[in-house]
């Protein structure tokens, strides 16, 4: 799927949808939290590992393209891998956010920063720059595995990594529960109960008496 339509997608949903769509979902570790004014993000990974470092990281920025996401496996360790200037930078080469397990400082400008930025802990030591580091290889960033090239999708909710075979599939899946939350918001702004919007008696009944149901909207 072109980037632009995956984009278009993503913007009629949440993250939240997504994850209902497929509870395989990798979801980064919720202490990896957005920093920045903008939170959204969509795009491939471009994958960095580094430990106390931060010199592959400006590489990664300077070598990845438009739209890509600079993904940070930096063992979570609570030092600053990149800051204002990187944040910076990777606006002027127009990539797509920047994620960090580890640290990220100069938030003073972050915190309005137009470029979508998650780190694990804000400090303002920084790493070092004596090492070349890896980049475009597998990681683990969050908890979670994400190899060159995955998708990232972010809000404020959180951030997931998905297949981007699965990724077309996965967003109409996550379209249609968004759609059908919105009937159930209707009604209940008109007065209507939880139970007039989802089997809650009958999944309740189901699983009384021992068989398999599922909770479900109701149209």
């Amino acid at each position: 799927m072109p980037a632009e339509q995956l984009a278009t997608k993503f913007r009629a949903v949440d993250t939240t949808a997504i994850c209902d769509a497929d509870k395989s979902t990798r979801v980064l570790d919720s202490a990896i939290r957005p920093r920045s004014a903008a939170t959204r993000i969509c795009g491939p990974a471009f994958t960095v590992r580094c430990r106390g470092d931060f010199f592959a990281v400006l590489r990664a920025i300077e070598t990845a393209e438009p739209g890509d996401v600079i993904v940070v496996d930096g063992g979570g360790a609570e030092i600053a891998l990149a800051g204002e200037l990187f944040a910076r930078g990777a606006l002027v080469r127009q990539l797509g956010g920047i994620i960090v397990d580890a640290g990220y400082r100069d938030i003073t400008y972050v915190r309005d920063c137009p470029l979508p930025i998650y780190s694990r802990f804000v400090t303002p030591m920084a790493g070092t720059t004596a090492e070349l580091g890896e980049l475009q290889i597998p990681v683990t960033c969050g908890g979670v595995p994400v190899a060159p090239g995955e998708l990232i999708l972010a809000d404020d909710e959180g951030v997931l990594v998905i297949d981007p075979a699965r990724a077309d599939a996965l967003l109409e899946s996550a379209t249609a529960t968004k759609e059908a939350e919105a009937r159930v918001i209707a009604k209940l702004n008109a007065g209507a109960t939880l139970s007039d919007g989802i089997n809650v008696a009958a999944h309740t009944a189901a699983l009384l008496r021992g068989e398999p149901s599922a909770l479900a909207f109701l149209d």
